[in-house]
Parts: structure tokens; C-alpha cells; sequence
């Protein structure tokens, strides 16, 4: 009775396992929805892998996207042949880390670098450079760009609050404002100089306003009864401007109050 009761629950088991092989289609080459050939191995549902997983390369189907999902984070590795870690893709929660010794974004269409980056430089390959936060860009050093220019309609504006802000280019530097004004503010000298050339101002007016008046006593006793309405631009030997009385000579003296006192 007891060999009996030992063969039927042998053959009930034989039954359900049998079964449940037919059920995930398990055989030789396929492990369930797991098929393994020589090249490959097929995986048609959700894997999840306990321990790191080490592959050439990782294809998805054609009509499925690939998706690498962690509780915690996603890192990708790459090793050389000794084993030693030449680059790591790490994806958290917090942020996305890439650790390598050139990083490089690339567009799908001819392969151009759009993105590069490593120790000594960053590379922006893109056509346009477009900054839309509100405060601008800041760098901390210097910026070497042939061309600099702000969106249709709207202002590009320069600035160093703490600092000195300097444009130089050893063929020279050109500033345009093609349908608007060109302003350039300081709080207490502005230095327009020219070591070998001649600094040349072409317009149809030029206005210097808010000059000093310098004063000029004339032997006419007509004089100070008409009112003065052209006078001279003077210079003094340090550079400075002043107006004067026109008259019918030059009335700019060098011992002007203007120069005395400036």
C-alpha cells in the first residue's frame, strides 16, 4: 500500500510538472519566453537581473523601446581588458552623472558634434547658442566667440557689476546696432584711445553735451551786451574739453579757469 501510495503521488507530480512545462513552453532552447541560440538570447518579458549583468550589446525589439528601470539608480559601465573602469553613465534620482574622460553629444543625422566636453575645454558645436533664463549667462573667466547677438526685438546687454569688462581681437572689434541706439555708460572715465590710428566719428550731428563754459574777457564793450549764442570748442593741454565765447579770433586761452582747475 505504501509503494502504491508512493507511485501515484510520483506520477500526480510527474503530471504537474509536465504541465507547467507545457505552459511556459519550456524545452531545450527556450527557457519560457527565453530563447537562446549561439548569437543571442531573446528575452520577450520583463527581466529583472539580481547581480550585474555583463554584454556586448543590449537590443530591443524593432517596434519596443528599451527601458532600464532601478528602484535606486541605472549605472552603465565600461572596462578595458584588464578590468580597470573607463567610463561610467550613472542615471539617479537626483541627477545624471557621466564620468569619462571625453563626453560627447552627437546629432543622428551626419554624426556632428553638437556637445563635447573633457579636462582642458568645452565644445559647442551647435549652430546657435540660445541662454533664456532671465539673469543671463555668467562665466566666471573669460569667452571667446566670433559673434555675439541677441534675439530679434530684443536688447543684448554687456555687463560686469563688480568688475572690468574688456572686448579685444587682434583684427579688431566691431559693435553694431543696425536699427536702434548703441549706449555705453560709466560711472567715471570713458577712454576712447588709439596707439598707431585716428579715432574717427561720422555722423551727420555730434553732440557733447554738459561741456564746461570757460570764461574770456574781450576789449569790445559791445560784447557783454548781446546775448552769446556760438561758441568755440576748446582743448586743454590735458585733454580736456571746454566751450568759449566765439569771437572774431580764437578766444581759447590756455590759462582758461577750465584748464587751471581740472
Amino acid at each position: 500500500y505504501f509503494f502504491l501510495c508512493s507511485f501515484i503521488h510520483m506520477l500526480i507530480h510527474l503530471a504537474l510538472t509536465s504541465w507547467i512545462l507545457l505552459l511556459v513552453a519550456f524545452t531545450v532552447e527556450n527557457f519560457g519566453r527565453m530563447r537562446t541560440t549561439k548569437k543571442k538570447i531573446n528575452k520577450e518579458t520583463i527581466s529583472e537581473f539580481l547581480l550585474p549583468l555583463m554584454a556586448k550589446v543590449i537590443n530591443s525589439r524593432q517596434d519596443s523601446p528599451l527601458v532600464l528601470q532601478s528602484d535606486r539608480n541605472v549605472t552603465v559601465n565600461a572596462r578595458n581588458h584588464m578590468g580597470q573602469l573607463t567610463g561610467q553613465l550613472t542615471v539617479g534620482a537626483d541627477a545624471v552623472e557621466a564620468q569619462c574622460k571625453r563626453f560627447e553629444v552627437r546629432a543622428s543625422e551626419d554624426g556632428r558634434v553638437l556637445f563635447s566636453a573633457d579636462e582642458d575645454e568645452i565644445t559647442i558645436g551647435a549652430e546657435k547658442l540660445k541662454v533664456t533664463g532671465t539673469e543671463g549667462a555668467v562665466f566666471g573667466h573669460s569667452v571667446e566667440t566670433p559673434h555675439i547677438r541677441a534675439e530679434p526685438s530684443q536688447d543684448l546687454r554687456l555687463e560686469s557689476p563688480t568688475r572690468s569688462l574688456i572686448m579685444e581681437a587682434p583684427r579688431g572689434v566691431q559693435v553694431s546696432a543696425a536699427a536702434g541706439d548703441f549706449k555705453a555708460a560709466c560711472r567715471k572715465e570713458l577712454h576712447l584711445q588709439s596707439t598707431e590710428g585716428e579715432i574717427f566719428l561720422n555722423a551727420d550731428t555730434i553732440r557733447l553735451g554738459n561741456l564746461p563754459t570757460g570764461s574770456f574777457s574781450s576789449s569790445s564793450p559791445s560784447s557783454s551786451h548781446s546775448r552769446q549764442t556760438v561758441y568755440e570748442l576748446c582743448v586743454c593741454p590735458n585733454g580736456k574739453l571746454y566751450l568759449s565765447p566765439a569771437g572774431v579770433g580764437s578766444t581759447c586761452q590756455s590759462s582758461s579757469n577750465i584748464c587751471l582747475w581740472s
